[in-house]
């Protein structure tokens, strides 16, 4: 079932996901409607690639703060699509816990209420592996999927708040909405995304420059990951919104996670970076700065260290 008559918000749409999303709606979707985009901003390059787009598809930009109720309820009139890829992504440690929390939490809720307010008959969550794991103890997941069983208890603040966002996603199906529909929802739990204009490759290439074009081996090259193209994370996206429009599929997807990847061969973070740009001319460390027993004290001081100055300084 196509996306023809559509209307559809798209949150976080300036980002490096929500920009890829936006361009297959219109590549793909030429009957949709309008695309309603949403950020806190749009840099120069992502303006000038929805104000020129040429179609029949209005194309409209929404600049607003994803706390705001008011901006929520005007930009979700009308829509009756919402893809929500609008989050802050830390996992690192470096944002406050409480603007996290309002952001990936509070956010989604309020953007939640103004869906239902407004009659908006599906929504989609752009999840992350994070929710899931690696837990406390770093158990691994081997071959995994929705009905494997896996203890989380991840204590990092941007997992919390991106598993309690998703699970407010999910409650919230099935809700009834004034004009007599249902409220669908799904989310998607991504793995690692790369791909043209990765702000996460990016920073491991500024770093790289400054050793030499050698990329810093941050894991052990047995530590795999599952990692996935943004063109194909962006295709489910789009593939999940014509099934929640389809009645036959929408009672199979709604109110259920779905962890997305692709066929990308299974490697470490750093081989991955490396992989990407060996043919620019960018080595790899062979093995860790450090062994992996010092590296797990040293990151534990740090930890401490942190807690002990984090109502002191911000950092």
């Amino acid at each position: 079932m196509s996306l023809a008559g559509v209307s559809c918000l798209v949150t976080g749409a300036g980002g490096f996901l929500g920009q890829r999303i936006v361009r297959l709606l219109l590549e793909e979707e030429k009957e949709l409607a309008e695309i309603r985009t949403l950020d806190k901003a749009f840099s120069y390059e992502a303006r000038r690639n929805f104000t020129n787009f040429k179609g029949q598809t209005v194309v409209k930009m929404l600049e607003g703060d994803i706390r705001d109720a008011m901006f929520l309820d005007s930009a979700c009139q009308g829509v009756s699509l919402v893809i929500h890829t609008a989050s802050i992504i830390d996992t690192l440690g470096l944002v406050e816990k409480q603007l996290l929390w309002e952001v990936n939490v509070t956010g989604t809720q309020l953007l939640l209420d103004a869906c239902v307010r407004s009659n908006v008959q599906h929504f989609i969550y752009t999840s992350t592996i994070e929710v899931t794991g690696p837990n406390c103890r770093g158990d691994p997941i081997c071959n995994g999927d929705e009905d494997t069983a896996y203890e989380s208890t991840s204590g990092f603040p941007y997992a919390q708040s991106k598993r309690l966002a998703e699970t407010s996603v999910l409650k919230a199906n099935g809700q009834a909405l004034k004009d007599g529909g249902i409220f669908l929802t799904c989310a998607l739990r991504s793995m690692y995304i790369f791909g043209e204009e990765c702000p996460f490759l990016q920073n491991h290439l500024d770093k790289s420059l400054l050793n030499k074009n050698v990329y810093l081996r941050i894991s052990r090259k047995e530590a795999l990951v599952n990692p996935v193209y943004v063109g194909n994370i962006a295709w489910a996206h789009i593939q999940v919104a014509k099934a929640l429009r389809n009645p036959e599929k929408a009672k199979h997807i709604k109110g259920h996670f779905y962890y997305i990847s692709d066929d990308t061969p299974h490697m470490s973070y750093a081989d991955l970076n490396y992989e990407l740009t060996k043919e620019l001319g960018f080595g790899i460390e062979p093995h860790l700065p450090m062994p992996l027993m010092m590296l797990y004290y040293f990151a534990l001081l740090l930890e401490v260290v942190s807690f002990l100055l984090r109502p002191f300084v911000k950092y």
